[in-house]
């Protein structure tokens, strides 16, 4: 027998129709019937908010407004759907809509990553869902894995590549051999970088991810601020062409992991940085605009997911599953997840996080000089595990065409892991060396010392 659709349609009222607020309205409209059933109910678009509705020719009129607050605050309204971004005015939206009961769906990761904790809490006082897919890795099924099918193993790693236009940025330098600056261009001038790519180069885009990650993995609040974060300006052709020498290759890594100090203590890191993996990693053939996360686990070990991170349609596509979990929970009469943060295990500080460096240096060529250096490693009692040495005309200076000057080496030097404070006085010591002419980049190097 079919399941029979309720009298009573779920009303959703939609905040935001850009780029993903339009493809939730074409996907609405256009899967209503497939929608209904999947819920079993009708499933009703009550209104969308625009700022300016003279611009949403694709909405018919009688469903825009202005008024957001109005739109949620409505009868009929069971669903609020924000794809509007940033924290305001969205926050006090979502806020209002849940303490009303209503059921939120966001892909809004700065304000989940932000303030998570204050969204928990009046979706837990009013019985109200919260859910946010699109939030991560776009069209990627992946926090609900998290937050639900691994929620009866312990998981100790996450890293993942989260942000699409950065991975194009160092996908496009890996193969191209071209410097930051013009690979940059090309990817504003592909569509693939927003006209101010801050959020994505900097790395504050994928901070906030890492943040809603690590939250959710480790039963932990973490936010945006605990998240160590570097971008990817400072990577050089130079660092592209070291790693590629030494079988790596270099990508923006959101890593979040459980981290046990030497006293027993537990605590959780989560970091944003480029950093060297081998090209042996399933990460490191994620190539162009694409997202991938990796997953470990005690018991079911290694997991990838990999796919579209980003996008109007990809990102829609996880809204509308969130949609339609949230309206099933409405038909059922019941609600789901909850937040987990019963751990409340301590943020870790970037300085005593253990990772490896790799450490490119200009040094002259002569006797001792490797000693002097491997004497600095050893008072800041950090462990050496490869050296590599050629004289003559380095890669840094040929890839910027310097002149050679007189004797000297490159000198290439990978560590074992070791506090990430100690790894900076190393480097900061080796700088002042009279053999040292230069400190020629700095890298992590991550995937193959754990």
């Amino acid at each position: 027998m079919s399941r029979s659709i309720r009298v009573a349609p779920i009303g959703v009222a939609l905040l935001g129709c850009g780029t993903v607020g339009r493809e939730v309205l074409r996907l609405l409209t256009e899967q209503s019937a497939e929608l209904a059933a999947r819920v079993g109910a009708a499933v009703r678009l009550v209104g969308v908010a625009v700022r300016r509705p003279r611009r949403h020719p694709e909405v018919p009129a009688e469903l825009l407004t202005t008024d957001a607050a109005e739109l949620i605050s409505r009868d009929g309204v069971d669903i609020v759907i924000e794809v509007i971004g940033g924290i305001e005015p969205a926050r006090p939206l979502l806020l209002a809509a849940l303490r009303a009961g209503r059921g939120v769906v966001t892909a809004n990761k700065a304000l989940l990553a932000e303030c998570g904790p204050e969204l928990y809490a009046a979706a837990d006082a009013a019985g109200a869902d919260l859910y946010f897919e699109a939030a991560v890795a776009g069209a990627i099924p992946l926090l609900r894995p998290l937050r639900e099918s691994l929620a009866g193993d312990r998981i100790t790693r996450v890293t993942g590549i989260v942000n699409g236009t950065t991975n194009f940025i160092l996908s496009a330098m890996d193969s191209s051999g071209a410097g930051y600056a013009e690979t940059l261009e090309e990817a504003s001038r592909l569509g693939y970088a927003e006209a101010d790519p801050t959020a994505d180069v900097d790395g504050y885009d994928a901070a906030s991810k890492a943040a809603i990650l690590a939250s959710l993995a480790f039963h932990t609040r973490v936010t945006s601020a605990d998240v160590y974060r570097e971008g990817i300006a400072e990577v050089s052709a130079a660092d592209i062409l070291a790693a590629r020498k030494l079988g790596r290759t270099v990508k923006l890594l959101a890593i979040c992991e459980r981290v046990v100090d030497t006293a027993g203590t537990e605590w959780v890191s989560a970091r944003v940085y480029p950093a060297m993996i081998p090209r042996s990693h399933p990460l490191a053939t994620v190539g162009g605009a694409y997202n991938a996360v990796f997953v470990e686990a005690d018991a079911a070990g290694a997991l990838m997911f990999y796919g579209q991170g980003a996008g109007g349609a990809p990102t829609a596509s996880a809204v509308l599953g969130d949609l339609v979990a949230v309206a099933r929970n409405r038909v059922a009469g019941g609600y789901g997840p909850r937040e987990s943060a019963y751990a409340d295990l301590p943020i870790r500080p970037i300085g005593d996080t253990p990772t490896g460096y790799h450490v490119s240096l200009e040094v002259l060529d002569r006797p001792g000089v490797l000693a002097q250096v491997a004497r600095v490693f050893a008072e800041h009692e950090v462990s050496i595990m490869a050296v590599r040495q050629t004289g003559g005309t380095s890669d840094y200076a040929l890839l910027n065409n310097a002149e050679p000057g007189g004797a000297g080496a490159t000198l290439v030097i990978v560590t074992h892991l070791a506090p990430d404070a100690a790894l900076r006085s190393t480097v900061g010591k080796l700088a002042g060396l009279d053999v040292v002419r230069d400190v020629v980049s700095v890298m992590r190097v991550e995937g193959e010392l754990r």
